[in-house]
């Protein structure tokens, strides 16, 4: 059975040590400072995701404790809700029962205090009391001896709202015909 191999680690075989020149020396200090701060900032991210999960972890906790408090709420009030809604049954059944034994004696109470009196006639002897004639209600522009409101033929096309593009008809056409009339603007 094979491990797997990480990626993440590179091993090398170290290399045979050989004497530097001053010129490689130099460069191999200038690597080593470059490798010392990757490390650095690699470590900082590495503190700093650290902290973050930490806090994301924290987040989550408070969360799952909401979450399982707000189900045992809902849970309390379906069981309230079920509860209530046996309670709010029975009171309908008992308000039935109650009612049908009430009507026989709330139909003897309606019976005897009925009221059995004639309808009374308005006495209209008096003067201020004798009733009027009915309003005779018509269209306006019946009452006032027109007729009705038609368009104009042929109007000319105008954007000028001066020129009347609607006038009143005859009062009473004498056919089925509608009659039109034209506006000459003077």
């Amino acid at each position: 059975m094979s491990l797997p191999t990480l990626h993440l680690i590179r091993r090398t075989e170290p290399k045979p040590v050989r004497k530097h020149r001053a010129a490689d020396k130099a460069e191999l200090k200038r690597q080593l400072k470059d490798q010392q701060a990757q490390t650095a900032r690699a470590f900082g991210q590495l503190i700093g995701a650290a902290d973050t999960i930490a806090f994301l972890e924290h987040q989550l906790a408070e969360e799952r404790a909401g979450r399982s408090a707000a189900e045992q709420v809902a849970n309390c009030l379906f069981v309230d809700l079920e509860e209530r809604t046996g309670q709010r049954d029975q009171a309908r059944t008992e308000a039935d029962r109650l009612r049908t034994r009430l009507a026989p004696y709330l139909a003897a109470d309606a019976n005897r205090d009925a009221i059995t009196v004639p309808p009374a006639e308005r006495d209209t002897t008096a003067v201020e009391d004798q009733a009027t004639a009915p309003i005779d209600v018509k269209p306006l522009w019946q009452a006032h001896g027109i007729g009705p409101v038609v368009r104009i033929a042929d109007t000319p096309d105008t954007t000028d709202p001066r020129t009347p593009t609607w006038v009143p008809g005859p009062a009473e056409p004498d056919s089925e015909t509608t009659h039109t009339f034209r506006v000459v603007a003077a």
